[in-house]
């Protein structure tokens, strides 16, 4: 094909498309390739126009310069090179390829046989060779103007302490929204409708994460099933928002700046759910799209000894090679784009051992964690780490470095498991409780390093965790084999829905134990979005292909019950942002202040006294006390604190507990905030040090010391806003 439009030598940085206002620069990174070729097509992407060969190859880098280009242009590469899978190398020119660096796509990926490098069918398997092109049916990129007018340019920057995270999933939230118009549901706009943000705000969560927005591929054994890959979990482009939460997709970037743009209008922070431990191509019977076809022996990790097969720690057919420095580079800069360019707040990587991890195992000063904690841009965003995946020794709670919070799953099971009724785990409570120290008091560590859950979008809802022993996934069309057989949950007494007033109730006491336990301990919690009104998804507890009314959030089903357990939740967010010694930096020890005279958290017995060590052996003790002296140290300066003293109450045994109130010095008048078995009342009751209060079974109680001097201003909004 001839070449009709100017060319020059162009730059080898940035990479990607980058128009300048005059024309676009084009840069590619192949190590092994020996030609590259860009693609040109017509607006609507469907006709290859012109195939340009990039004139310039420099430090590994191919790249041209066509200075009568402009934004929304179409292109696609092509890249040639050996084809000897057993060496690691799948060039195929007949494939075209997706920019790693594009910051748009058009079109979707159709399962035809040409998208594959290899000949589906072939004896020779992925050592084949197919001549066909898969131009028809892959998605193009788009050259992109980044031009937009920020209203609050400015990041939020909720402290990290201060943080409520709320995940939740741009397409499920606002697809049956009454208030958000038919077109923008489902899309980013929707999601950031002022009723919605309305409702966000009120509720008191700080920071929504998403799950993933990167551009994603559905799986083929999905499609044929009828099913997609709702959550996303299968990125193809690491710098484009997928063009399905969009309203208009030739408009994609500005709907996602404007969405992120109103969140920090209301105070809120957008965190990415961001999926860098592989890509969407598979294993080496997968599709070449993009990284496959441009430089396999880069971007992936290969088996030593059999370069033609993948390092599978993450389970879905190949890993990123994150020690290569261009392929750390693309993950860094893609990092970067999506903070300095649209603005979001922080990262949850997904899968995160995997980015920590060298060809040796994991590391915690790795390439990757070292060039987060030294970068200027990402240091100061907040990163979450799911710290765990399925290589050998991929499970690392707690072993991340500084400036990390991670997702602490021993949270989750324990404080399940606490509620369930099971036994000898009181002594592991305890320690969840306070920010997990035994896992993050480690190099300066603070409590926020430690995100507590319950639920989370991988298992139960809250609602199904009170209403299912078992997991009910007939419809992923897996004979329910799929998602996790130890979900820790209980049905309170019947499987799924019923009308038993009884176990109703019970299950209603049971949602607000396990809310007030994650919004009442020390760390970082976070929401699953809808288990604050009771959502379900009838059992299934792997959802991941499920884009339908089991996944989306049925907002004009809310009942009396759900909205009843909103208003709890808002309560709990209230007292988490009201109480400091609720969110104390500093790690809970239980050790005594010999100079402050302070225990900064003791233990008590139903007695009312403190829990001897035989106690917390007792396999049965499922009552007890957790008191935290708001006059602790809140800082390394040696001096008494004038926060909150409070009494949690924890109770697991079946029946009533008669609980005995501890008597603190200088104050003895204590008040009950929140008691699960009466989330409504008129007033706050008030009690006396000795008073025995009769904890009704499976039920969670806040008391606080009766408020005097400093706090007393506090209290009296507190008593309005819990009471009002």
């Amino acid at each position: 094909m001839k070449t009709a439009t100017r060319i020059a030598e162009g730059h080898p940085y940035p990479l990607g498309a980058t128009w300048d206002g005059r024309g676009v620069n084009f840069a590619l990174f192949s190590a092994n390739a020996t030609k590259v070729e860009l693609c040109l097509f017509d607006a609507d992407g469907r006709r290859e126009t012109e195939r340009i060969e990039l004139p310039e190859y420099t430090d590994e880098v191919w790249h041209v310069y066509l200075p009568d280009l402009k934004p929304g242009a179409i292109y696609g590469y092509r890249v040639h090179g050996p084809y000897e899978p057993e060496a690691g190398h799948r060039f195929n020119p007949n494939k075209l390829l997706l920019d790693p660096y594009a910051k748009a796509h058009v079109g979707e990926l159709q399962w035809d046989p040409a998208v594959f490098g290899y000949t589906l069918g072939s004896d020779a398997l992925d050592l084949s060779f197919d001549e066909r092109d898969s131009a028809p049916f892959v998605p193009r990129c788009r050259v992109v103007d980044q031009t937009f007018g920020w209203t609050h340019p400015q990041r939020v920057r909720v402290p990290r302490e201060r943080t409520i995270l709320y995940e939740t999933h741009v397409r499920g939230y606002t697809m049956r929204h009454p208030d958000v118009p038919p077109h923008e549901q489902g899309t980013f706009a929707g999601l950031s409708h002022p009723r919605v943000l309305r409702y966000l705000r009120e509720l008191g969560v700080t920071s929504v994460e998403l799950l993933p927005v990167h551009t994603f591929v559905n799986d083929a054994t999905l499609l044929d099933k009828g099913l997609t890959n709702y959550w996303g979990y299968n990125t193809i482009g690491f710098f484009a928002p997928d063009p399905r939460y969009s309203v208009g997709r030739h408009a994609l970037i500005d709907e996602f700046k404007q969405m992120v743009d109103r969140f920090h209008e209301a105070g809120l922070e957008v965190i990415l759910d961001v999926v860098y431990n592989h890509t969407a191509e598979g294993s080496e019977l997968g599709p070449t799209l993009s990284f496959r076809g441009i430089d396999n022996a880069s971007y992936y990790r290969l088996m030593p000894d059999q370069p033609r097969y993948y390092i599978n720690d993450t389970g879905t057919g190949n890993t990123l090679n994150l020690s290569h420095p261009r392929v750390l580079q693309m993950v860094t800069d893609s990092l970067r784009y999506w903070v300095a360019e649209m603005s979001v707040d922080g990262f949850r990587f997904d899968l995160a051992t995997i980015l920590g991890r060298e060809p040796y195992g994991f590391d915690e000063g790795g390439g990757f964690l070292d060039s987060c904690r030294q970068d200027p841009i990402l240091s100061s965003v907040k990163l979450i780490a799911e710290p765990w995946d399925c290589g050998p020794g991929g499970y690392q709670v707690g072993g991340f470095p500084p400036g990390w919070a991670e997702w602490n799953d021993r949270f989750r099971d324990t404080v399940r498991a606490w509620w369930k009724g099971d036994e000898g785990i009181a002594a592991d409570l305890a320690t969840r409780l306070c920010a997990s120290g035994d896992h993050f008091n480690r190099r300066g560590r603070r409590p926020w390093s430690s995100v507590n859950f319950v639920t989370a979008h991988d298992g139960f809802t809250l609602n199904d965790l009170v209403s299912y022993n078992d997991r009910h996934n007939d419809s992923n069309g897996e004979d329910n084999r799929d998602g996790h057989g130890d979900n820790r949950s209980w049905n309170c007494g019947a499987e799924g829905p019923t009308d038993d007033p009884e176990i109703r109730a019970l299950r209603e006491r049971q949602k607000r134990n396990f809310l007030a336990t994650l919004l009442l301990s020390q760390g970082t919690p976070m929401l699953l979005a809808g288990d604050e009104s009771g959502r379900t998804q009838r059992g299934n507890n792997n959802a991941y292909c499920q884009d339908n009314e089991i996944s989306w959030l049925d907002w004009d089903g809310i009942d009396d019950d759900g909205r009843a357990l909103a208003a709890f939740v808002r309560k709990l967010t209230t007292l988490r942002h009201a109480l400091p010694v609720l969110r104390r930096n500093r790690f809970l020890t239980g050790e005594h202040n010999d100079a402050l005279n302070v225990t900064d958290v003791e233990w008590l017995s139903p007695a009312g006294a403190p829990l001897a060590r035989e106690q917390w052996g007792d396999p049965s003790m499922r009552c007890f006390g957790m008191l935290i002296d708001g006059r602790s140290q809140t800082s390394g300066i040696m001096r008494l604190a004038s926060d909150a003293t409070l009494l949690i109450v924890l109770n697991a045994y079946h029946d009533v507990v008669d609980f005995q109130l501890p008597s603190v010095p200088g104050n003895d008048q204590w008040s009950c905030l929140i008691d699960t078995n009466m989330p409504v009342r008129d007033e706050l009751p008030e009690f006396e040090a000795g008073d025995v209060y009769q904890v009704t079974g499976r039920s969670l109680l806040l008391f606080a010391l009766h408020a005097r001097g400093a706090t007393q201003r506090v209290f009296e909004r507190l008593e309005q806003d819990l009471t009002g």
